[in-house]
């Protein structure tokens, strides 16, 4: 198919930053309402899905999507006033129902479901927090994708809404106090007109509504005029007598706590930790003895009790010390410590006692992800999902006095797992930095160079990459195709030295991680050249788009999705400052020659044949501004000198990912592996794909 291009106008726009002068021609695409830029939109969508629609494994590859995404969906429950709460996604429901039980034996009601709140599903539960008698419901919707939350309250047994409307919060949970007269949450000031999706988000505010009042008589709890950067998120202890307010900046590891004590309606906010040192996550209390995990003095993290009665740090006390694997979370149920250690980039499960001793191994079903579990300190139960490449999210129960496990919910999909097999690889990096990578493929498929194969990192904020399973993987590997998971320096696999590692003046190692994994797997016969394609989103799609332009020469196709792509500017939009932390400030003269030397869109160089690209974005994703993919795009059609395509997907009424509805989520996902199997001289047969399900 031959391409012709959109029309995308090349101005003389040119920044001089820190005395150089740095050209920016596709600037007016910033402008999303523009004309110009409404139309360049559409001729691109137009072209991409013109293409799109005429491959001929595509509509095969959607049917098969569709079969295996038919399946239930589970979240873990979260039990209040003996009541228990969860999640779960039949089938092909756009948006997952929030349900309670008053018992583990009796029939689940549904509380909310979102589903009927749009035609075309995408409004979403996005967060929900429920009061500590389980009568009352705190949940927050978001529209089209967005991050902007507006929150509402249910009653739990008649399933009716209150007139209780919060708006404009953002980057918030929400926090009920004991009395469950009200809930905490955090907000910013309503934008102006016309700037939600695009503007800066500074100085955020933590509120507290009472039940029956309007929002404009919340009481402002906490704020920094002060700090601008500053966000504050508020935890009620579950006796009910503090207010514990977590103060972030930005995507900082680092962050701190103060309180406040409810029990008087006086008392003033005290700044407990506010040297922004450590990072510390308050895990519960004793009376005035605070429990957190932090990763102060210990990389891989550790747990301490402070006394706030001696807030001094000579009588801090370590509960649980730092060990050989990293801290990936941890639970204070009744007197234990539940802790989910990261060994090679899967999860262990232990129970400690309050003095830090080991009570008992909690035994996982294999090689894979606990993220997280549920459980309250009057309870001897805990809730935790576990999920591999080839096991999906399946919930457990858990008795602390007993240490039995048992199976709460299972899905059931249409696969036998034990076609497939999980191996983990180690790999030299450029530096020679030990690497670990996942590879998972059907059993049968014997890896040589005509193997076609899947690159997935992320490689960024302390996110680590664990195995979990994904019905768009399976279709790919069903495909034949290998799927390899590389665990990049910038993630939080080993803790704070690995990110530090992959961060600020270090971020050029993650992009060679990345693309040692790849020569790796070319080296060790896994597959070829024309035969890899790489991919990741967000943090991600950065990843993809600079080992894209760094090694155009690597790869058999790419596909970037909704990635930081202008390293120069993306801190001016929406919350994009905040991503310094771990990509440095373009004001800074010495972050800004680090930023030019990788971003994506300004080391596009015209007369290089890129490889195949299909870039996918969202015209709603307030997260990652979509101008990053549009400039970026741009720039590549322009640049590009092969026949390869350079396209770019450009999603309505979606954002950054948050709150999909099924429905696109397949059709994206069809669309990406359509594209990789047309371009990465894919021998398959996509009669191979089974319409029948495995029994």
């Amino acid at each position: 198919m031959a391409f012709t291009y959109p029309p995308a106008e090349r101005t003389s726009h040119v920044d001089v930053l820190h005395g150089v002068a740095v050209p920016d021609p596709y600037r007016w695409l910033e402008d999303l309402d523009s004309e110009q830029t409404r139309q360049w939109v559409e001729a691109e969508n137009q072209l991409t899905f013109a293409y799109l629609e005429q491959l001929p494994a595509r509509e095969k590859i959607r049917q098969r999507l569709t079969q295996l995404w038919d399946y239930d969906k589970f979240g873990t429950p979260y039990k209040h006033g003996g009541r228990y709460f969860f999640t779960q996604q039949t089938g092909l429901q756009n948006q997952a129902v929030l349900y309670w039980m008053e018992a583990l034996d009796a029939e689940p009601q549904a509380l909310l479901d979102p589903n009927g709140l749009s035609e075309d599903g995408t409004v979403a539960l996005t967060n929900w927090a429920i009061s500590d008698d389980g009568r009352l419901l705190a949940y927050a919707l978001s529209a089209s994708g967005s991050d902007w939350l507006t929150w509402r309250v249910r009653e739990v047994d008649t399933g009716r809404d209150r007139a209780d409307l919060v708006e404009w919060s953002k980057f918030s949970g929400a926090a009920w106090t004991k009395d469950n007269a009200g809930f905490f949450y955090g907000r910013y000031d309503a934008p102006k007109e016309g700037e939600a999706f695009k503007s800066a988000n500074y100085f955020h505010k933590l509120y507290y509504h009472r039940l029956g009042t309007p929002q404009a008589d919340d009481a402002l709890v906490y704020e920094r005029p002060d700090q601008k950067e500053w966000g504050f998120g508020g935890d009620v202890t579950e006796d009910g007598r503090y207010l514990i307010i977590t103060v972030w900046l930005g995507t900082n590891r680092e962050n701190g706590v103060f309180y406040r004590d409810l029990q008087d309606a006086t008392a003033p906010v005290i700044e407990l930790l506010n040297t922004f040192d450590a990072a510390y996550g308050f895990l519960g209390n004793d009376g005035p003895l605070f429990y957190f995990r932090t990763d102060l003095d210990a990389p891989k993290e550790r747990v301490i009790a402070i006394d706030i009665r001696q807030p001094e740090r000579t009588a801090w006390r370590e509960i649980v010390p730092e060990s050989d694997d990293a801290l990936q979370s941890v639970t204070l149920v009744q007197d234990w410590f539940v802790a989910i250690t990261m060994h090679d980039a899967h999860s262990e499960m232990r129970v400690l006692d309050k003095e830090g001793r080991l009570v008992r191994e909690i035994a996982l079903p294999g090689l894979g992800q606990v993220a997280g579990c549920s459980g309250r300190r009057a309870d001897d139960e805990i809730f935790y999902p576990f999920t591999s490449f080839t096991t999906p999210g399946t919930i457990y129960r858990a008795t602390l006095s007993g240490g039995e496990s048992a199976v709460f919910r299972c899905p059931q999909v249409g696969f036998d797992p034990t076609d497939y097999v999980t191996e983990q690889v180690f790999y030299a990096s450029k530096d020679g930095t030990r690497v670990p990578m996942f590879i998972t493929h059907r059993r049968d498929v014997k890896p040589s160079s005509d193997t076609p194969t899947f690159l997935y990192g992320y490689g960024g904020f302390n996110i680590p990459m664990l195995p979990a399973f994904s019905a768009t993987l399976l279709v790919w590997m069903e495909l034949g195709g290998v799927y390899a998971q590389a665990n990049l320096r910038g993630g939080g696999e080993y803790g704070k030295v690995w990110h530090d590692d992959g961060r600020l003046i270090n971020k050029q190692n993650v992009f060679d991680d990345f693309i040692a994994a790849a020569e790796w797997l070319i080296a060790n016969g896994y597959t070829s050249t024309p035969r890899l394609a790489i991919g990741g989103g967000s943090n991600g799609g950065l990843l993809v788009g600079a080992c894209l332009t760094q090694r155009p020469d690597l790869y058999g196709a790419c596909l970037p999705a909704v990635g930081v792509l202008d390293m120069l500017r993306f801190h001016q939009w929406t919350i994009g400052w905040a991503w310094t932390s771990d990509y440095g400030s373009p004001d800074d003269a010495t972050d800004f020659q680090a930023l030019l030397a990788y971003s994506p869109y300004h080391n596009v160089k015209v007369g290089v044949h890129y490889p195949p690209t299909l870039i996918t974005t969202a015209d709603h994703d307030d997260r990652v501004f979509p101008a990053h993919s549009f400039k970026f795009a741009a720039a590549l059609q322009h640049a590009q000198a092969g026949d390869a395509p350079v396209l770019i997907r450009i999603e309505t009424k979606a954002g950054h990912g948050m709150g999909k509805p099924t429905a696109k989520i397949i059709e994206e996902a069809a669309d990406r592996w359509a594209f990789v199997v047309a371009h990465c001289d894919v021998k398959m047969d996509t009669a191979s794909l089974s319409l029948t399900p495995a029994k």
